[in-house]
């Protein structure tokens, strides 16, 4: 099948297919000339990078009933979008989100620079979301590659190296099918593709537009498109989390602005390493002063090593931490989140 005929085959069946997203405007919408938002269109983007639809929604909704424009958003108080934030994880994408925010607020008086690349001149704003963003609010012929464009590419052209060696290949291929007609409709009939058709797990064939131009298709097994490297081992590692608790409040300490969790409220902790850590150890790593009893442990997965938390609570009093109310934890990042419920679990 030659580039123009996959392109009408694709671009017809996202006429029919396309998903209703909040953030988006529709197939027909974008014919009649109304195009997507650009901020709702940024902010989707940077949602969505490491998180499902499903789970970035209701955050999307929230954020903008809250922040309505970029320049609301800018003049939020960091610790009030961190804590809407809680949840959605990679809490690097937060701040990254205010410094964007803020420098199309001060610097382009809160209007979107609409060419790739004005808008990937823009602090936290990376190549792939700088793209996304050219293409589909502003029309811009732009190569937009995400995971799912990916696997598109390696499954219609069965490429054999593997990932993460075929990006660049992938990408090659994905702009070689870059046009200037509808290019944000192009670029996200491809994600929706993807998403919804040519899936990780058991694509669904015979519904895709693309079937007699597939070579993946053609070897029978397209499902191991794309290739992927041996995955080495994750690390783990150990730590301990103190629950300290006045009442029906609950101590927290703010991490360090950069790094894992970098500016989150989260529970008191020692380091977090590969030893497990001794009594003797975890009770001089205490925050305070206190009869410091077991409550269990938990663990949780992060992206490049999982963590088992030892959990050690007490009654008491300290310095320099932020009390909170037991009802008011749910902004916690889901680790401490995780430990706080199960360290008060047998609490009444």
């Amino acid at each position: 099948m030659k580039p123009e005929a996959l392109r009408a085959a694709l671009l017809s069946w996202y006429d029919g297919h396309a998903r209703d997203l909040p953030w988006r405007t529709g197939p027909a919408q974008g014919r009649g000339g109304l195009r997507s938002d650009p901020y709702r269109v940024w902010l989707s983007e940077v949602m969505l990078q490491q998180t499902t639809v499903p789970h970035a929604t209701p955050y999307f909704l929230k954020f903008t009933a809250r922040w309505p424009t970029v320049s609301d958003l800018a003049a939020a108080p960091d610790d009030e979008v961190m804590a809407a934030w809680a949840g959605l994880g990679y809490y690097a994408r937060a701040r990254n989100l205010l410094a964007c925010a803020r420098a199309v607020a001060n610097d382009h008086g809160g209007v979107f620079p609409d060419t790739e690349a004005a808008l990937r001149a823009l602090p936290g704003l990376g190549p792939y979301t700088a793209a996304a963003v050219a293409a589909i609010a502003f029309d811009e012929a732009t190569n937009v590659v995400d995971g799912n464009v990916e696997r598109v590419m390696a499954r219609l052209f069965a490429v054999e190296t593997p990932l993460p060696a075929a990006k660049p290949e992938l990408k090659s291929l994905a702009a070689a099918l870059v046009r200037d007609e509808r290019p944000g409709d192009w670029a996200q009939a491809l994600m929706d593709l993807g998403a919804t058709v040519c899936r990780p797990k058991s694509p669904l064939c015979d519904r895709c537009p693309l079937t007699a131009a597939c070579a993946g298709l053609a070897t029978g097994a397209p499902e191991t498109y794309p290739r992927k490297s041996a995955k080495a081992a994750r690390p783990h590692r150990h730590g301990v989390a103190y629950i300290l608790t006045r009442g029906e409040e609950v101590a927290l300490v703010r991490r360090p602005p950069k790094g894992l969790l970098g500016g989150m409220l989260a529970l008191p902790t020692s380091d977090w390493r590969e030893a497990r850590w001794s009594d003797a150890e975890a009770l001089a790593a205490a925050p305070a002063a206190g009869d410091w009893q077991g409550a269990g442990e938990v663990d949780h997965v992060f992206t490049h090593f999982s963590l088992t938390l030892r959990l050690l609570r007490a009654e008491g009093d300290a310095d320099d931490v932020i009390w909170t109310h037991r009802r008011d934890l749910d902004a916690l990042p889901s680790v401490f989140l995780k430990a706080a419920r199960a360290g008060l679990s047998n609490l009444l």
